[in-house]
């Protein structure tokens, strides 16, 4: 993947000596994805682009929340990605390499190809890690027809494929027994399904099945009531505490435990299989310092600073706030951050607090969107001056249209974000 190829000249000529290869930065940060692209461009505003350095293996980057959408065929792959290279903030150092280990006490990063990086300041925003592995059968069974996961560029146009094959029986869509990005996007593609098999006059020969681990629907009160509207309107049929165990794919089958009665199993066979993949922190962060038990980044829930190292940072969802992970609480926790930031710079206290905010579009059909906005205590924290649990057309524009432009130009160059980030988007729409 050329990942040598960062070492130029000037960095040491002998690239896995960590000696010649060794780098200084004032900001250091992990990742490319949303929140460290967002960073680093706040970063580079607050102290120069020579004093900041971003480390991600990646040449490409993907707006994911994109996804569900491509899956149901309303958008394309190729639309969701654009090149790393395209998105670092100018001048910023691209360090072309993945985080192996991260040494707080020394203020040290090392790289997989050896090269040592120290810090002043760091942040930690290297995302989660899928486990399709963790699944019996998987990720070989991605191989065969009928099956595909929206949560990967390698096999979110295998759902559309599975979808515009279904002739009949059932279609089968799960959720893990783990925390996940967006914990909407597993039943979102139940409802375009749904759609899309109305569309085109296949509906009757279907039975649509969603199999979560969780014992709600949706984690918030406010929504999970008018989603069991729609899925009782719909004809959907929802089993709580059903984990996804193992994928017999030749045979088109999946396998479920029920949580409530460890050992109880129940196969089904499926025409249709949308799996979402168990998910877990980041290798380069589990097990180390900065880690709390479980493996998350260990941070403040108010400032994002390291509960026990004060020069690191933490945002998006490597981290353990107690939130749920989506591309719109990066936002809202990239001005946060931003602040907590400046403030430790000059030695002062952070005087901003994250209280959480989190949003989901739930995307319910091909042209209509439930707007979830909601903070730490699983309270609406809503935007809009109406009643944001009804399905709206405006929604939908939003989710499909607008933020992708928003994301692009606005969160990745830092410019956008702050508490309810559609807040934001409202007064920009006033002007």
């Amino acid at each position: 993947m050329g990942r040598h190829s960062i070492i130029s000249p000037l960095d040491g000529d002998h690239p896995h000596s960590s000696v010649s290869a060794k780098q200084h930065y004032k900001m250091l940060v992990l990742g490319g994805g949303s929140g460290g692209i967002a960073m680093s461009a706040r970063m580079k505003r607050m102290m120069g682009a020579e004093n900041v350095a971003v480390v991600e293996p990646s040449e490409m980057h993907y707006y994911q929340p994109i996804w569900t959408l491509v899956g149901a065929g309303a958008k394309t792959a190729a639309s969701s990605g654009r090149s790393t290279a395209s998105v670092m903030p100018s001048g910023v150092k691209w360090v072309k390499s993945k985080v192996e280990e991260i040494n707080p006490d020394t203020n040290t990063v090392r790289t997989d190809d050896g090269t040592e990086i120290s810090y002043e300041y760091l942040i930690v925003a290297l995302g989660l890690q899928l486990h399709y592995e963790r699944i019996k059968g998987l990720p070989d069974g991605f191989e065969h027809p009928k099956i595909g996961s929206n949560y990967s560029i390698q096999t979110v146009e295998k759902t559309w494929n599975a979808l515009q094959n279904f002739k009949g029986g059932n279609a089968v869509f799960s959720f893990p027994n783990t925390p996940v990005k967006c914990a909407g996007a597993p039943q979102k593609i139940m409802y375009l399904s749904d759609s899309y098999l109305r569309k085109t006059g296949k509906r009757s020969k279907a039975k649509i099945i969603y199999n979560t681990s969780l014992p709600v629907l949706f984690g918030v009160k406010k929504y999970a009531d008018s989603l069991w509207e729609i899925v009782k309107q719909r004809d959907l049929q929802v089993n709580l505490r059903q984990n996804l165990i193992e994928v017999r794919a030749d045979k088109q089958e999946a396998v479920f435990e029920n949580l409530d009665k460890p050992g109880e199993t129940t196969v089904i066979e499926y025409e249709m299989l949308h799996v979402t993949p168990p998910m877990g922190p980041s290798l380069a962060i589990k097990g180390g310092p900065l880690a709390d038990e479980v493996g998350w980044l260990d941070v403040d829930r108010d400032t994002l600073q390291h509960k026990r190292y004060p020069n690191v940072f933490g945002i998006g969802d490597c981290t353990n706030l107690p939130t749920v992970r989506t591309a719109a609480a990066v936002a809202a926790q990239s001005a946060i951050l931003n602040r907590t930031i400046s403030k430790t710079l000059k030695k002062e206290k952070p005087d901003k607090k994250y209280d959480g905010y989190t949003s989901c579009p739930l995307v319910t059909s091909y042209n209509t969107v439930i707007l979830a906005e909601f903070d730490y205590n699983l309270q609406p924290l809503e935007t809009f001056p109406i009643n944001q649990a009804k399905e709206r057309r405006l929604m939908y524009h939003m989710k499909a249209d607008l933020m992708p432009h928003l994301y692009w130009h606005g969160l990745l160059r830092g410019l956008w974000g702050g508490p309810g980030p559609y807040r934001k988007l409202l007064h920009l729409g006033m002007k």
